[in-house]
C-alpha cells in the first residue's frame, strides 16, 4: 500500500462512519428506531473497520515492521 492509498482508504472509512450517522437519522425518521439501528450497522461497523486497520498499518509503519511505500514523482 503506498500514502495515496492509505488516505483514500482513510476517507472511505471515515466516509462510511458519517454517512451511518445520516443513514440512522433519516431511517428512523420513516421506519423507527429499530430498523435504523440495522440499516446502520453495516455502514459504522464497516468504516469502524477500516480505520482501525488504517490506525495498526500506522503504527506498524511507525514502528518500522510494515513500510508504507512513499511514491514520489
Amino acid at each position: 500500500m503506498d500514502r495515496e492509498g492509505f488516505v483514500k482508504l482513510a476517507v472511505i472509512g471515515i466516509g462510511l462512519v458519517v454517512l451511518s450517522f445520516f443513514v440512522r437519522g433519516f431511517s428512523q425518521l420513516v421506519f423507527g428506531r429499530g430498523i435504523a439501528e440495522l440499516l446502520q450497522a453495516p455502514f459504522a461497523i464497516g468504516g469502524f473497520l477500516i480505520v482501525v486497520y488504517l490506525f495498526l498499518r500506522a503504527t506498524l509503519d511507525m514502528v518500522g515492521v510494515w513500510d508504507i511505500e512513499n511514491t514520489d514523482t
